[in-house]
């Protein structure tokens, strides 16, 4: 009862700010964008300008509380489109590999498949990260990279630059890429897709739909194998130019909006940026813009790229009936610079503790910022507990309609709080590490099942073997309270499992995890 009244208050609300059409979707999805990255999260220790970020939380709510799914990406990716806890897939820790196949299972419902179902244009517009079927066998693959890579960087650098393909290599990857490519986002809710399935790895060139755009025909140049540019070699377009991924982006994103709004279609974009993540590839016009560093140009160009978008939106006349979310995959990564835009006055992470992949709250405390004209209340701030995998139920109610038991298991609508009320919508959240390491919240209280961050991050006394923190006196993680409060200890560890156990944490039917959930700290670990 109480969903149906909201979804009937949430109508007329619409209807009465004269919005005859279903509300369009726009979900911008940063990558890497620390939270203190964005000037108004951090206006004290902030120092990139961001000012179409800042316009944007201006006109509609800023989350404080938001996260991610986990310290890095392919983990946060599956949980904001499925509205699920990566750790009950197979991605225990860490992302998805090269050539690897789909994380999303066929039969999973995303927030382009609901949208589809209600009527809605669905487009990703960027970088997938989530696997495909890649039409290659086992002894393609290793015709897609140079023999023995070697790892260190000056000499990945100086053998990137004679790499040079053979006719072996060159007819097949002439005969990979010229098949289709099956298991990506057009299989998973979306009508189209454009963009990069991950930039700074293979294949080197843009993907429409289910084909690449061209044929690459040999090595990534050296030159892009540089530092916090491409990461891994393999087969490339001739001339292939890591700046003009993101602004390409923008332009698609742009042309879907237009081309939408004059079939009188609604429309859902899920746009995850490439940025500003590796490769910190800026454009000329932006490069040493914010006399900080190469990574700070980057957000500066991201936020740019963003206002375009938002532009385009206004331009065409449908900005007031779309509700636009801007997040982060995850927090920013130390490797970029953080210590010396930290000696320039710029903490990426604010006041948090910890970076990208770490259970700290840098790695997983993301800005969250919704705008929705004639429903969020402009310049407003919530302190509540958020969470991305919330984008599919708040949806589903924005739409009207209830996800099956088999959807949504983790996600919890935000209707409530954006329409003002000041109150909790979910009562636990679980983030992960890079490693896997599960950091669980319950209200101001967090859990970490490990010592230290459970990532990259250094610090952390190793011999404690877990953490507790209230975060209402100590977001700044330093005082671990786990082995004077073991009550408290004893009981967030039966509810991480009682979560892990139930399938879900929403109410409804228990459901199954898609393997043995790994358990943690580490000695507990059952044998299999």
């Amino acid at each position: 009862m109480k969903r149906i009244l909201t979804t009937i208050t949430l109508a007329l609300a619409i209807v009465a700010h004269g919005a005859e059409r279903k509300p369009n979707i726009l979900v911008i999805l940063a990558d890497d964008l620390g939270y203190g990255d964005v000037h108004c999260y951090n206006p004290e220790r902030g120092k990139i300008p961001t000012p179409n970020f800042d316009k944007l939380a201006s006109q509609g709510m800023r989350f404080t509380d938001a996260h991610s799914s986990s310290g890095v990406c392919s983990p946060s990716r599956y949980t904001l489109l499925t509205g699920r806890y990566h750790w009950r897939s197979r991605l225990q820790s860490g992302i998805v590999g090269v050539w690897e196949e789909p994380l999303i299972a066929p039969d999973r419902m995303t927030i382009g498949t609901l949208a589809k179902q209600q009527g809605y244009r669905t487009a990703t517009i960027g970088k997938w990260h989530l696997g495909w079927d890649w039409p290659l066998t086992k002894e393609q693959r290793q015709l897609l990279s140079p023999p023995k890579p070697p790892t260190d960087e000056a000499s990945k650098r100086a053998a990137a630059a004679k790499a040079v393909a053979t006719e072996v290599q060159i007819a097949t990857w002439r005969e990979i890429f010229s098949k289709p490519i099956a298991g990506g986002p057009t299989t998973r809710g979306f009508d189209l897709y454009f963009g990069t399935s991950v930039p700074n790895w293979p294949p080197y060139c843009f993907i429409e739909n289910d084909r690449t755009v061209g044929i690459p025909s040999q090595f990534l140049s050296g030159e892009a194998m540089a530092k916090n540019q491409a990461s891994m070699q393999g087969p490339a377009l001739q001339d292939w130019k890591l700046e003009e991924i993101l602004p390409a982006l923008g332009d698609r994103t742009i042309q879907f909006i237009n081309t939408s709004v004059s079939k009188k279609e609604p429309f859902l974009v899920y746009m995850p940026l490439t940025s500003p993540h590796t490769p910190l590839a800026v454009t000329p016009e932006w490069k040493d813009k914010s006399q900080l560093n190469q990574y700070a140009d980057f957000v500066m160009e991201t936020d740019a790229v963003v206002g375009r978008v938002l532009e385009a939106l206004e331009k065409s006349g449908v900005a007031d009936n779309t509700l636009v979310i801007l997040t982060s995959d995850n927090g920013c990564a130390h490797y970029v610079g953080a210590k010396e835009l930290e000696d320039k006055g710029h903490y990426p992470s604010g006041p948090l503790r910890g970076y990208k992949s770490d259970a700290w709250e840098g790695g997983h405390r993301v800005p969250f910022i919704v705008r929705w004209p004639g429903v969020v209340k402009a310049g407003t701030v919530c302190s509540q507990l958020v969470y991305q995998a919330d984008c599919l139920r708040t949806f589903a109610d924005l739409f009207g309609v209830n996800l099956p038991d088999t959807a949504g298991e983790d996600s919890f609508s935000l209707l409530p709080v954006l329409k003002g009320e000041d109150k909790p919508i979910r009562e636990s959240a679980v983030s992960a590490s890079a490693n896997g390491v599960p950091a669980l919240r319950k209200g101001t209280w967090k859990y970490i099942a490990a010592p230290g961050s459970g990532g990259w991050g250094k610090g952390g006394n190793q011999s404690q073997p877990i953490q507790l923190y209230n975060l209402a006196d100590d977001l700044d993680e330093t005082n671990n309270l786990a082995a004077i409060l073991p009550e408290k200890v004893a009981e967030m560890k039966v509810l991480l499992e009682k979560l892990i156990t139930d399938g879900r944490s929403t109410p409804g039917v228990p459901q199954k995890n898609d393997v043995d959930v790994r358990r943690y700290p580490l000695a507990n670990i059952r044998k299999k």
